[in-house]
């Protein structure tokens, strides 16, 4: 697209009331946001942000296409896939179940399923619901399993000798793992008596009032119309796709235009709590920006949504108490590069830790420190986080972008660099 057609995508909007001095600011923060979207070296397909400032929004804007061909733009209304948001909302829904005391966060995850569950490889250490809410139940993703249809069962899968279980080190050590929620969801799903789907959309997005949700299936037809379609900008060359920013945007997933979502085979016979993947609870919600900013309202309330209590206080501060925190010293757990140094319970602790390329640094100039989560894949990046105590937030989302990430990381952190200085630009924008 040519830059005046991305300069005229662009969308924002204020609340009002705002002072004029951070209006001020807030209206020259996009243009600096066009600007990074249409940025030659790393376009972004779309764009979509919102900024909260003691509890309160106080900008949302968005930016490019949510769909090439035909050219559609994103507006406050899209809905992104959220990527690894997502668990983030799955944490919520058990702690949701443990307030209704039907889920112990502390028990034995086999005693919850009726079904021994351990790592093999370290047969006498207990593995608890709360550990693959921290990753540090030992599972890992070496064997590349995000999605298991309905008819297989996860824990026959986790039973078979593989790469499902880490050789190397036992439960307490951390190690990101997606397929760590989907044994989660499938717990959750014992305890709520739902399919995991289900029990997202009754227990956390009816009650806050969001839109989308784990199964495409059930939006109505205005959402799913609205859904983004995920790109990256890479050619093809021998069957290669590779990295180009002066490629056209390659779709990924969610083109829902060209190929509408379509029903699980097997679903109507599904054997509940054998198999929490399909729905994809490490990764799969989509919603909008917005909405993602109602759980971001709840939480600096102290668990209170629209006069009413969503969450215990104590669930929130449990979810943002440090569960690990990397020690080199000890060797306790992998950073992925440096991005993970500090988890809490389904909660990612960032603590301001920085050098070239490594470090979970949100501020070019240091000092802050917040809580929430991020995600990436499939061209789209994301991020939910929070200053809880002085009641600052930001969210984006990302749809696509053009260059590989891990060539790419920026001055002061492990983030890509244009995610950097996304991050950069609204957290100073909420602190100005």
């Amino acid at each position: 697209m040519r830059r005046r057609e991305l300069l005229l995508s662009g969308a924002a909007l204020m609340a009002s009331g705002t002072a004029p001095a951070a209006n001020a600011a807030l209206s020259a923060l996009d243009g600096r946001l066009q600007a990074l979207q249409a940025d030659e070296r790393f376009p972004l397909a779309g764009l979509s942000v919102l900024l909260m400032r003691k509890g309160v929004v106080v900008h949302e804007a968005q930016f490019g296409m949510r769909h090439y061909g035909p050219e559609l733009p994103v507006t406050r209304d899209t809905l992104f896939r959220v990527a690894s948001v997502s668990k983030f909302f799955t944490s919520v829904v058990a702690m949701r179940l443990a307030e209704q005391g039907k889920l112990d966060l502390d028990a034995d995850i086999g005693e919850v399923l009726g079904r021994p569950v351990r790592n093999p490889n370290f047969p006498k250490q207990i593995l608890r619901v709360r550990m693959l809410m921290e990753h540090t139940s030992s599972m890992t993703d070496e064997a590349d399993i995000l999605f298991l249809p309905p008819g297989v069962s996860l824990l026959d899968e986790l039973d078979k000798p593989g790469k499902t279980w880490s050789a190397e080190h036992g439960p307490g050590y951390f190690q990101y793992c997606n397929l760590a929620y989907g044994l989660l969801a499938t717990v959750l799903e014992k305890a709520g008596g739902q399919r995991f789907d289900k029990l997202a959309q009754s227990l956390v997005l009816a009650p806050l009032g969001m839109q989308g949700g784990f199964n495409t299936m059930d939006y109505p037809a205005t959402e799913l119309a609205n859904v983004a379609t995920l790109y990256r900008k890479q050619r093809v060359e021998d069957g290669k796709e590779i990295w180009d920013a002066h490629a056209p945007w390659r779709p990924q997933v969610d083109d829902f235009l060209a190929e509408p979502p379509k029903p699980f085979e097997g679903l109507d016979s599904y054997q509940l709590a054998t198999n929490g993947t399909i729905f994809g609870p490490q990764g799969r919600m989509r919603t909008r920006v917005a909405d993602l900013g109602t759980m971001l309202a709840m939480l600096m309330d102290g668990g209170m949504h629209q006069g009413q209590r969503f969450l215990k206080k104590a669930s929130i501060d449990r979810m943002f108490t440090e569960t690990w925190r990397h020690n080199l010293a000890k060797g306790n757990g992998d950073t992925f590069g440096g991005g993970y140094v500090a988890w809490g319970l389904g909660a990612h602790h960032f603590i301001d830790q920085s050098a070239p390329g490594w470090g979970d640094r949100l501020i070019e100039k240091g000092g802050l420190q917040g809580w929430g989560h991020r995600g990436f894949a499939y061209g789209v990046q994301t991020g939910f986080m929070l200053d809880a105590a002085r009641q600052h937030g930001i969210v984006y989302v990302m749809s696509g972008h053009a260059a590989d990430p891990s060539r790419n990381r920026g001055r002061y952190s492990a983030f890509p660099v244009w995610e950097e200085r996304l991050q950069d630009m609204l957290w100073s924008a909420v602190l100005a």
